[in-house]
């Protein structure tokens, strides 16, 4: 191989660490100044050739290639100021160095991604609200079960939502955590203050063993975890928008834009972007599964596998990023189709437990009056017959328990409004949902 520099180099993927890894060095440059381990002047230099180098790379300016961000930072800060750019490294390692950027970052990106989460929580409320008279059929095994709000159903991914961001919370305590000082793997001579370095850096917590500090990415491995559990969630609602858009169902529309033709049918609209939501997941999970194949069985301390811990992180940030931005405007733009979605309660015999209940209040043991309702149902299909279109007289030849009342039990909407329950489907339990999870956004 011709090029080992490109085989060992991270520079490629690790350069997006530039502006952390600027803020970690000036933090403990400082540091050195406070503890005497350099002087304020070579200090100054030191953090005035930084400062250049960083209001110089939001200008745009792009630092020269080197075989990683902080080697080519290092080298840059030399050039400018000379030799003295050299003493900013005395007292920590790369290996220090590599893990307090990552965690730098990633606390910085927990927040963004936690607002983008909220935000997506927001949109679903709204359509909740916008729905809230919308009745629909719920499906357990892709079978109609039974009548539920459609606002039930998009609060359920709102709370899906909402454990997400709180995963992302407690991910976040796991990741405040500063590892520099540990140096290389044994900690250092110098007589460094820690904590000045955390206070400055905004850690809550300082680590308390070096070799530890150094090779751990647990809280790498964590957040990448977290990802996989919320694209995973985009997934499962993009599967439903994908089955609602189809015209066996037909219970939603989205705006075109986020949809398709085809090359050859012209009749068709596909639902491209949640259905590369849901291919997208096949990354993130993959980057998940690198990230602990990395780790998996590595002697302590460092160990130069741990270069490869980046990509599959900022792969899983990047992507599920860029999905949570693209499912708020696909869901901003779904409205349901209340004909059809009244249309589809026909199918199924999704009243059935309701007569089931309706038997239990009138003191029949409810495993007796799942067994007659089977048979009414049965009966139905023998004779292509809907529960509504049964008169009481059928329904007597079951059991005399059925009054004309039975009628009223048979209504979507009544089906729905009996589901008082904390939780359950009624709108009363709804809107209760909905001020919780409002409550939750604040």
């Amino acid at each position: 191989m011709q090029n080992f520099d490109q085989f060992f180099g991270s520079f490629s993927f690790d350069n997006r660490l530039a502006e952390v890894d600027i803020t970690g060095s000036i933090a403990h440059t400082k540091m050195l100044v406070k503890t005497k381990i350099i002087n304020p002047s070579d200090g100054e230099k030191i953090i005035l050739g930084l400062t250049s180098i960083l209001k110089d790379l939001k200008k745009g300016w792009k630092l020269p290639k080197e075989e990683d961000i902080h080697y080519a930072i290092e080298k840059e800060l030399i050039r400018r100021i000379g030799s003295i750019g050299g003493k900013m490294h005395t007292a920590r390692s790369r290996n220090d160095q590599v893990t307090t950027d990552l965690r730098i970052y990633l606390k910085q990106e927990i927040q963004i991604i936690k607002n983008i989460i909220n935000d997506f929580q927001k949109v679903l409320v709204k359509k909740a609200v916008e729905n809230i008279d919308v009745v629909m059929p719920g499906f357990t095994h892709l079978q109609p079960a039974q009548p539920v709000l459609a606002a039930h159903h998009l609060l359920a991914y709102a709370w899906m939502m909402q454990r997400d961001k709180e995963r992302l919370v407690d991910c976040y305590k796991r990741t405040d955590v500063l590892p520099l000082g540990s140096a290389a793997l044994a900690g250092t001579s110098f007589n460094i203050n820690r904590q000045y370095t955390a206070n400055f850096l905004d850690f809550k917590n300082i680590s308390e063993n070096s070799l530890d500090a150094v090779s751990d990415r647990d809280f790498a491995a964590e957040f990448v975890f977290c990802m996989s559990l919320t694209i995973l969630h985009l997934t499962r609602f993009c599967e439903e928008i994908i089955l609602w858009m189809n015209p066996e169902f037909g219970y939603i529309t989205i705006d075109d834009r986020f949809t398709s033709g085809s090359s050859i049918m012209p009749q068709k609209m596909n639902p491209d972007c949640a259905e590369v939501i849901r291919g997208k997941s096949g990354r993130v999970f993959g980057d998940l599964i690198a990230l602990l194949t990395i780790v998996k069985s590595l002697p302590l301390a460092y160990n130069r596998d741990l270069q490869e811990d980046k990509p599959p992180v900022f792969d899983a940030l990047d992507n599920v990023k860029m999905c949570l931005e693209v499912i708020i405007e696909m869901t901003e733009s779904l409205k349901f189709v209340k004909k059809n979605t009244s249309k589809s309660m026909e199918k199924g015999f999704i009243a059935a437990t309701e007569i089931a209940d309706y038997l239990a209040r009138n003191n029949v043991p409810f495993r007796v009056a799942h067994s007659i309702v089977k048979d009414i149902v049965l009966y139905c299909r023998e004779n292509s017959k809907t529960l509504n279109e049964l008169s009481i007289e059928e329904y007597n030849k079951f059991s005399k328990i059925f009054k004309r009342d039975i009628f009223k039990y048979l209504d979507m909407k009544n089906i729905v409004d009996m589901k008082t329950s904390y939780g359950g489907t009624s709108k009363k339990s709804v809107l209760r949902q909905i001020k919780n999870i409002k409550r939750k956004l604040k």
